[in-house]
């Protein structure tokens, strides 16, 4: 289920009801959010954290879901990902020296190919050696914006930033990310 599958009042609507119990309207905000909170999670942290660190999210949701309001002109999705943020920082500082899921794992899916598999995992490897070169603000913002794939409007809820603070960090990080890659990984322009 994709975000797009509910309007803005339906999504309301939807926490309206999660918020007086209706665990079926939960349901379906988990279903609507649940990839994006996991690519989130799986980026930042080793697979077997994510999976967890992802149900920890929606646990926390549940429970404070009381406490969100749209009058506060806040996005539904910001506030869920301010609590996966803060979740995932959590969950570094309890697991502090944790070592990176090893790249020589087998892939189970018939469908990839081993070339193909591996040059995904090298540019991945790739990706994240300069990601974590870039400063924290940086990183943050490439991840909330092509990882979690949130609008502006989000990332800037999220970061507690103007739309174009993020525009302009967002552009500084990308030059940033793109003069620490090799040239095979540069962005065209």
């Amino acid at each position: 289920m994709a975000i797009e599958s509910l309007s803005e009042e339906e999504l309301q609507q939807c926490v309206l009801q999660a918020q007086d119990g209706d665990t079926d309207a939960f349901e379906e905000l988990y279903n609507v959010f649940f990839p994006q909170v996991y690519r989130y999670a799986a980026f930042r942290l080793p697979r077997d954290l994510a999976e967890d660190t992802v149900a920890d999210i929606f646990v926390k949701a549940w429970e404070k879901l009381h406490t969100y309001t749209s009058k506060k002109n806040i996005p539904f999705s910001a506030w869920l990902f301010r609590i996966a943020r803060h979740t995932v920082i959590d969950v570094y500082r309890a697991q502090r020296g944790f070592e990176e899921v090893s790249e020589n794992l087998v892939d189970t899916d018939k469908f990839n190919t081993p070339e193909g598999r591996f040059a995904e995992q090298e540019a991945v490897h790739i990706v994240r050696e300069a990601l974590d070169q870039l400063p924290r603000r940086y990183r943050e913002v490439l991840v909330l914006s092509f990882i979690a794939d949130l609008s502006h409007k989000e990332v800037a809820t999220v970061l507690h930033m103007t739309e174009g603070g993020v525009r302009v960090l967002k552009l500084r990080a990308l030059r940033k990310l793109e003069a620490q890659l090799s040239p095979q990984f540069q962005f065209s322009t």
